[in-house]
């Protein structure tokens, strides 16, 4: 027919882009297709991905094809994982459906068991040290420096007494947990107008190519050849 995949594939994502800024509209079935298209695809593209780059790799070839994973020969040890992965699919059956906890109870503690020391050391004692500064000026510190690090553990032990109920926060402790109140909801406000940023970022991209690759190429050249333009 003349057309190339590029320009079907210009085409497949330019309306599919606008049937979901008809939204903004109402909600309508354009929109609902092009929603139940994005899940479905997703979902399948997943479980494509999940056979090649995992279950083929770890589980079949070193049970039956071992010279693709360069064994001598075949691993029985991913059995277990093999079947503790099988049983999350008896969910589906309402009368065998416990044995699905076995592998959530499995994943779960080995995900905190290693989650939580990873945790501490890549959040919690950064943050710790990042909190012990000088907040006096001196030779290597300057005035500036010096208040930004004042207002930065003052910011974190208000904060941190806004979080303890153990006691009542009045009188001197509810002053500085209403401080952290303050600190808290600059945090809050920060990380949602740097996520609104994002947002329209990817807005900005849409637009862009909306215009510069659908429109521009595809619609308006052919409609101003049309028309002698």
């Amino acid at each position: 027919m003349g057309v190339s995949i590029e320009i079907i594939g210009v085409w497949v994502a330019a309306l599919m882009t606008l049937a979901i800024f008809s939204f903004l509209y109402a909600d309508n079935p354009v929109y609902k297709l092009a929603e139940h298209l994005f899940v479905g695809i997703s979902a399948g593209y997943g479980v494509v991905i999940t056979w090649h780059e995992a279950v083929i790799p770890l589980l079949i070839d070193p049970l039956f094809r071992p010279e693709n994973v360069d064994l001598a020969e075949p691993n029985y040890l991913v059995i277990i994982p093999g079947l503790l992965g099988l049983m999350m699919f008896s969910r589906f059956i309402p009368r065998y459906d416990w044995l699905s906890r076995w592998p959530i109870a499995f994943v779960m503690g080995l995900y905190s068991g290693l989650a939580i020391p990873a945790s501490v050391q890549t959040y919690l004692l950064p943050q710790l040290h990042a909190t012990m500064l000088p907040i006096w000026p001196g030779v290597e510190v300057d005035a500036w420096t010096a208040l930004s690090n004042f207002l930065l553990v003052v910011g974190v032990l208000c904060t941190l007494a806004y979080f303890y109920f153990s006691r009542e926060h009045a009188g001197a402790f509810g002053v500085a947990s209403k401080i952290g109140i303050f600190f808290l909801m600059v945090a809050f406000g920060a990380s949602f107008g740097n996520t609104v940023m994002a947002r329209v970022s990817l807005l900005i991209g849409r637009v862009q190519f909306l215009y510069d690759d659908w429109w521009l190429p595809l619609v308006a050249a052919p409609i101003s050849r049309w028309f002698g333009g």
